[in-house]
């Protein structure tokens, strides 16, 4: 987007509620059908956290009933939830901003039409000590890394060429997926790495960025996750001027070594 001189259009937020982690990243679509999609994707985000967020205050006291509740039935709930939700939000950004805008060239019509001025994907999870709830609409990766292997944590949908999933899309929860992984001593260490499509879209084929999420993470394990922190902007502004050039946001959860007790 830097080459094009257009605005990036990817969001990212974080909580933590009671020692629980919420983590989500969202890329707004940025085409020019989608003038809104940078707010479309920021929605996204507070959506996400905020609906988990509510969900694990709720069961504060009792995280495996939180858990067997996404397993069987909550998880697809909450599809329905963030849907409907986001959509709410971005006719409302829409009602505002067409108040305060006295001449558009090109309004969208109807509702269909505004949530697609706003379209975006999603990628979210929730890592608690004994389980990771994930959810996925739309193109991005959830790597999940342990050891020396990485493998994607959900297997989603693949659309060919530039075309994604969308928040935008009527029932869009129906093309989201989700998964709940149990979690034990056992699984530790392991991050768990979420990112925009523009991170994969930078390298020539899967293995090549599954190599380099593993260097991160075992650089992590060596050097800290400080290290990390201090670099990682220099390093995906390098690796997206040398690969897609398309805005990288990534989202990386390090799980240290457990024993049992």
């Amino acid at each position: 987007h830097k080459r094009s001189g257009k605005p990036c259009q990817d969001s990212v937020k974080t909580a933590e509620v009671s020692g629980v982690h919420i983590v989500s990243v969202a890329d707004g679509h940025g085409s020019d059908s989608c003038p809104h999609s940078k707010s479309g994707s920021a929605i996204a985000v507070n959506v996400f956290c905020g609906l988990l967020s509510e969900c694990v205050r709720r069961h504060a006291d009792d995280f495996d009933a939180l858990k067997a509740w996404l397993k069987f039935g909550g998880g697809m709930q909450l599809t329905r939830l963030i849907d409907a939700e986001w959509k709410r939000r971005v006719e409302r950004s829409y009602r505002a901003r067409a108040e305060n805008v006295s001449a558009v060239a090109a309004q969208p019509t109807g509702r269909n039409g505004i949530w697609h001025s706003y379209g975006t994907t999603l990628l979210g999870a929730v890592i608690a000590p004994s389980f990771i709830f994930a959810l996925q609409l739309g193109d991005g990766d959830i790597l999940w890394l342990r050891g020396n292997a990485v493998e994607s944590f959900i297997d989603a949908d693949k659309l060919p060429g530039t075309e994604t999933y969308s928040l935008s899309e009527t029932d869009a929860w129906k093309r989201t997926r989700i998964k709940t992984f149990d979690l034990s001593p056992e699984n530790t260490p392991y991050m768990l790495m979420l990112s925009t499509d523009g991170f994969s879209n930078s390298y020539s084929d899967d293995s090549v960025f599954h190599q380099t999420a593993l260097s991160y993470f075992q650089a992590a394990l060596e050097y800290g996750e400080a290290a990390i922190r201090d670099n990682l902007t220099a390093w995906l502004r390098e690796t997206s001027a040398l690969g897609s050039g398309d805005d990288i946001t990534v989202v990386m959860a390090l799980a240290p070594q457990q024993t049992k007790g």
